[in-house]
């Protein structure tokens, strides 16, 4: 896994900052007044700091925007940043501040001038995950270098607040890892293999081959992984933090580690990018092993179907008609339109091995929620307002995009098959709905479900809040807040 960029909190120090030999930064509100920290900055170098803040320029930035003073007289720092951030700010603009730095620190050390600001943590937190490259691939990478201390008036306890934030990026990055990785690199067994050895975090992981799938009835999920060489799995991790006897909330991600469309096959033009489409399992892996990580007191479990569609004589066609686990059967009229095929399995099982107190599924599911909400918001289904608003109050807490959309059976008529129990597609119209509408099917009416499909916010082209171009983690802050707010004890 990635690792976070090494970041401390210290004291206040006056005195470090003229021999300062990488970036430092200081906080100054909207009302332009400097804190001890940046006065002493601003005499270093002679009242710039100052007459940046009187100037126009600085009353035209917004909450978290950065300015920068280059190699600034009377410090050996390469830059003083300037970051406009007052007490009052919200959690976003701290984020946004700390991500701003990082973009600007390179390879420098980065030492933050926060003094007693109250997001000094969340600052961190926007830096360190800002903080991020997938250059696992590259022959010549360069060595990650540069650490971030924080300055600051009770280190002691903005650590203690900044710990679960650093869990959640390292989940984060977890996530990011996975979901950049190539088909060749993280094959079905590579991931279930990673997977496995987080049982170092006290996680109980079980690796389910297809002997076992097998004799649990899951059809559907090993029809999309049949004309693969490489095997199917399901693995199951455990996290049992809350009381023995409470029910567990159950996560459960799509891990199709390469999609090429199977018989029904995608065009040529971009399916290199088919190697996030297990995007939903990576975040369901992130979640798991950030609250591992925070010890959270909550009984969790998570589970991700891992598989991967390829073309061969042995794959599955269109027409052929498949018997689910719970027993329905579906006619496949689109091989790739394989993710609910594996997520209708892994979902009934989870619901009849743990009897979850709810569930939430995640998925790189449709390229039709991408053409509705492009690539701002996840696309959210539920059949539960009181767990949907919950998610949803979370997600925004965390600036995770997410949009509540319908259900409802005039889109579930549009899954009637001649020759079956349903059909895998319900054509063009409205088709993120029918394919939440075909996993609803696989839902008991006693269990709170939501359904996010989030293939235009796992991956994207053009980098995001707090995160590079590529995998963005989204999801694991979210998640992970609904757990800590909803199902945490104590």
């Amino acid at each position: 896994m990635t690792d976070l960029t090494p970041i401390s909190f210290t004291d206040n120090d006056i005195d470090a900052f003229a021999s300062h030999k990488g970036r430092v930064a200081v906080i100054v509100g909207a009302d332009g007044k400097l804190d001890r920290l940046a006065r002493r900055v601003s005499r270093l170098t002679k009242g710039a700091v100052a007459r940046l803040v009187a100037a126009e320029r600085f009353g035209k930035m917004k909450p978290g925007d950065v300015a920068t003073l280059a190699y600034p007289a009377g410090m050996e720092a390469e830059a003083v940043d300037v970051v406009r951030l007052s007490r009052g700010d919200d959690i976003a603009a701290a984020r946004k501040a700390g991500a701003g730095l990082a973009k600007l620190r390179g390879k420098a050390d980065l030492l933050v001038a926060a003094g007693g600001h109250a997001r000094a943590a969340q600052l961190a937190f926007g830096a360190v995950m800002r903080d991020y490259d997938y250059d696992d691939q590259k022959s010549a990478a360069d060595p990650r270098a540069g650490k971030i201390v924080v300055m600051c008036t009770k280190p002691d306890e903005i650590e203690a607040k900044a710990a679960p934030l650093m869990a959640v990026a390292e989940g984060a990055f977890l996530t990011r890892d996975l979901t950049n990785a190539p088909a060749n690199v993280l094959t079905t067994t590579a991931y279930a293999e990673q997977i496995k050895e987080m049982e170092s975090l006290g996680l109980k992981v079980e690796v389910m081959d297809e002997e076992k799938l097998a004799s649990l009835g899951m059809r559907t999920l090993l029809s999309v992984g049949q004309g693969s060489d490489s095997p199917s799995y399901v693995v199951v991790m455990r996290w049992g933090g809350g009381e023995k006897d409470d029910a567990p909330l159950a996560l459960v991600g799509k891990g199709v580690v390469f999609d090429t469309g199977g018989i029904s096959l995608k065009p040529g033009a971009g399916m290199e990018d088919m190697t996030m489409d297990m995007g939903g399992s990576a975040v369901v892996v992130g979640v798991m092993h950030a609250i591992a990580r925070r010890k959270a007191k909550a009984n969790v479990v998570g589970l991700v179907g891992i598989v991967e569609n390829m073309v061969s004589g042995n794959a599955t066609r269109p027409g052929d008609v498949i018997k689910t686990m719970k027993g329905d059967t579906v006619e496949v009229i689109n091989t790739d339109a394989e993710g609910r095929l594996v997520l209708c399995d892994v979902l009934w099982h989870a619901q009849e091995a743990y009897k979850p107190a709810a569930m939430i599924d995640l998925a790189t599911l449709t390229g039709a929620i991408i053409i509705g909400l492009g690539h701002e918001n996840a696309g959210v289904f539920s059949n539960d307002d009181d767990l949907c608003d919950a998610f949803l109050k979370s997600a925004k807490a965390e600036n995770e995009g997410a949009w509540r959309m319908p259900l409802g059976k005039a889109y579930d008529d549009l899954l009637k098959s001649r020759i079956a129990d349903m059909k895998n597609i319900g054509g063009r119209p409205a088709g993120s709905i029918t394919a939440a509408q075909f996993l609803k099917r696989f839902v008991k009416d006693d269990c709170p479900w939501i359904h996010l499909d989030i293939a235009g916010v796992a991956s994207v082209k053009n980098e995001t809040a707090l995160a590079p171009k590529g995998a963005t983690g989204w999801g694991v802050a979210a998640l992970n807040r609904l757990i800590a707010d909803r199902f945490e004890k104590g």
